[in-house]
């Protein structure tokens, strides 16, 4: 079954210190054995090592999709020679270094904090060479914390209105889908990671969540 439950240092919120993608996952380097064991079994790509901004919630910090990575500015040269492993690597100056929590991308476009400037946004779409477009899932900006997004779908906060979730649909080209996950926690993005093979989540998440989820990012056994 390509879905798993596991916690990461105690820490039901996986998608805080994990970040997957298509093609690689970044993660901390003190990622324990059994959970590196398991993200590879799941999503078969590639695991990344490093810390960011000297921090260990690479999740939060981080964006990606198979065209290349935006991150925010003033990373260590180790950091960001370890994410030229994921693909280009685009830095991207502003306010907001949390680029992981503020940004909802796939291969087709990405929605990003309405907070951004208008040449944060322009940086991110050329990193990730897809159409950028502010937005916000249940009035909240911090788009990759309340939605995750692959290829072939995308899951948001059960309280996203119905012309976020259009506008959402339309910039990223997949289907939407509501739910919880980590018991009853409505910031979906910030308890689980995933890409269009697999579904890692917080081990509180219960079956019942499991099957939206799988509904949602149209990963099925």
């Amino acid at each position: 079954m390509p879905v798993g439950r596991a916690t990461f240092a105690g820490s039901p919120f996986l998608g805080v210190h994990l970040k997957v993608g298509e093609n690689a996952a970044v993660v901390p380097p003190s990622t324990p054995g059994p959970l590196l064991h398991l993200l590879e079994s799941l999503f078969h790509v590639p695991l990344v090592r490093t810390r960011l901004f000297d921090t260990e919630v690479v999740g939060s910090f981080v964006t990606f999709n198979t065209h290349g990575v935006a991150v925010g500015a003033y990373l260590r040269q180790s950091e960001l020679d370890a994410l030229k492993a994921v693909g280009p690597v685009h830095e991207v100056r502003g306010r907001f270094n949390a680029l992981g929590n503020n940004v909802l991308a796939n291969d087709r476009g990405a929605i990003v904090n309405p907070d951004l400037s208008d040449d944060a946004v322009a940086a991110i779409g050329r990193a990730l060479e897809v159409p950028a477009r502010r937005g916000t899932i249940a009035g909240l900006g911090t788009v990759g914390m309340v939605g995750i997004a692959t290829n072939v779908g995308v899951v948001l906060h059960p309280k996203v209105t119905e012309h976020e979730a259009r506008a959402i649909e339309e910039v990223l080209g997949v289907p939407a889908h509501r739910s919880t996950a980590n018991f009853g926690v409505p910031v979906v993005g910030a308890c689980l990671v995933a890409n269009s093979k697999a579904i890692l989540a917080g081990r509180p998440t219960t079956s019942v969540e499991i099957s939206h989820l799988q509904e949602g990012l149209q990963v099925f056994d």
